[in-house]
């Protein structure tokens, strides 16, 4: 399997691992955090409906300067430090119903293990040596910046002031791998997404690599070399291999060959250059494949801007899930922003959108054929069925959501099923079951609303990675046994499968609409 092939798996329980990347405790969980998190679980969620063995990682990436310097400005540790932030993301992915299998902190014991005999191995390979360091270090990005990178000595990424350090330090050969990434991302164009990324990796390759440090004695916070204990492992070497340290590397050997390398690490594009430049070179140095693909999706952007502590415009999610429900954000956030080109959030864009195809589409149309079914079926789900229009829309449903998600365009993969929706509303609206029931046509009337609830039904199961609440909801109204999560693709997507006599349930709307909050 490729990192393209997001359809049915070659066979069955195919091991399928998807990372985030692992958010730094500095900050708390916000909207973009949230943003990249969801995209793995809505993926990981379709996924284990086609059978796959999962494996679904997130976590804390707790070492660095900025941590330690922030323990000391509290008069804590910085392990205390991080464990104060770690449980805010642990809550925050409860909140949102993310289906992890793993939670990782870069300060476990297991870490620490896995990080130095790595750093050994790429050591007694010969791609680190020691020297002395002189340049541009940003504390918030744990990064060094060339001089032509630092424009008036600011981060390209936060804006704000460089500083100059120089210290003695364990460099990784970078340059000893320009050469091979060239000819790697040319024999595998799949291996950074989407294009604009790869040819902006590409880009920076061919500019040249230079050697760069990997360590620190200026600092106590972190994981120290094996082979010189006075210094501590630059963050993102240690912060990188998380990946590889949660699936077994070191200690289980079957389980890591089972589980790497990883089909997708979803990331922001402020990391990709790490990702997609440092992480392979030093995977190639310790000897280990690369990972499939690297997708690096762009910013949320506020009125314009990157979300940051500095500009005061960054928002949590719990704020607007107080107000739209999971399910409510969930949807906004993979309906509205193509996943890939930076997007723009606003608050009355999530309103009308929320509006728009949860309440008055997929809310009303569940109550509107519910109901009918209830008046005019006595409650149950018909023998009846005409297999007409809705079928071959909700195959073209399916199709849509299964090709758009192979490339991970969930905005265009959840608006073909929502064109299901559609196609519903306008169906019931064109056969006029209430005439049809008033003149006395029941079998025809039944076939109507047959074909509506069974449209329903596949709704319920290809909405479900993306809103699983109301999914699961709608599915046991519709007297569905289980979850939609739980049923396996295609089979299930087949049409036809509800079965006639079932006891259907009214209920409340699913999606109450919304009125615009005033300042």
């Amino acid at each position: 399997m490729t990192g393209q092939n997001v359809g049915v798996p070659d066979n069955p329980a195919t091991p399928f691992y998807v990372t985030t990347p692992i958010y730094y405790v500095n900050d708390v969980p916000h909207m973009g955090h949230a943003y990249t998190t969801i995209a793995a679980d809505v993926l990981c969620r379709w996924r284990r409906m086609f059978g796959d063995d999962v494996y679904f990682l997130t976590g804390t990436d707790e070492h660095g300067l900025k941590i330690q310097r922030s323990a000391e400005s509290q008069g804590v540790t910085p392990l205390e430090w991080a464990d104060r932030t770690a449980v805010r993301f642990l809550e925050a992915w409860e909140e949102l119903g993310i289906t992890n299998t793993d939670f990782i902190r870069t300060s476990e014991p297991r870490h620490y293990a896995a990080v130095q005999k790595f750093l050994q191995v790429v050591y007694d390979n010969g791609f680190i040596e020691k020297g002395t360091y002189e340049g541009y270090y940003c504390v918030p990005c744990e990064a060094y910046y060339a001089d032509d990178e630092a424009a008036g000595g600011a981060c390209p990424i936060h804006d704000r002031p460089l500083e100059f350090v120089r210290e003695d330090n364990y460099f990784f050969k970078l340059s000893a791998f320009e050469q091979p990434l060239l000819d790697y991302y040319e024999q595998n164009p799949q291996a950074v997404q989407p294009e604009s990324r790869r040819n902006e990796v590409i880009g920076f390759i061919k500019q040249g690599l230079k050697d760069f440090s990997m360590s620190r004695t200026s600092i106590s916070w972190g994981i120290p070399l094996p082979w010189d204990r006075d210094h501590v492992t630059y963050v993102w070497f240690d912060a990188l291999f998380n990946y590889c340290t949660a699936v077994g590397y070191g200690v289980d050997d079957a389980e890591f060959d089972k589980w790497w390398p990883a089909d997708y690490h979803l990331i922001g594009k402020d990391i990709l250059r790490f990702h997609a430049v440092y992480w392979p070179a030093m995977l190639m140095a310790g000897g280990l494949p690369l990972p499939k693909c690297v997708f690096a999706h762009g910013w949320l952007l506020v009125g314009g801007e990157k979300m940051s502590k500095t500009k005061a415009n960054q928002i949590l999610p719990h704020d607007l899930i107080e107000e739209f429900g999971v399910d409510g954000y969930r949807y906004h956030f993979m309906a509205d922003q193509r996943f890939g080109p930076d997007g723009d959030f606003s608050y009355e864009g999530m309103i009308t959108r929320y509006n728009a195809d949860l309440a008055n589409n997929f809310g009303n149309l569940a109550n509107r054929v519910l109901n009918m079914a209830m008046n005019y079926c006595d409650g149950v789900v018909p023998q009846e069925r005409a297999n007409g229009p809705l079928q071959t829309q909700a195959e073209a449903g399916f199709a849509g959501l299964e090709s758009s998600l192979a490339k991970l365009d969930f905005a265009s993969g959840f608006s073909t099923v929502w064109d299901l929706i559609r196609s519903t509303n306008a169906y019931i609206e064109d056969r006029a079951p209430w005439a049809l029931f008033k003149s006395g046509d029941r079998v025809a009337t039944a076939e109507v609303i047959g074909d509506c609830l069974e449209a329903l039904r596949i709704v319920a199961l290809l909405a479900s990675p993306v809103i699983p609440t109301a999914a699961s909801e709608l599915w046991r109204r519709l007297g569905q046994s289980g979850t939609p999560g739980e049923q396996q693709l295609p089979d299930a997507a087949r049409w036809g499968q509800l079965v006639p006599g079932n006891a259907l349930e009214k209920g409340d709307p699913l999606f109450p609409r919304l009125e615009a909050k005033t300042q």
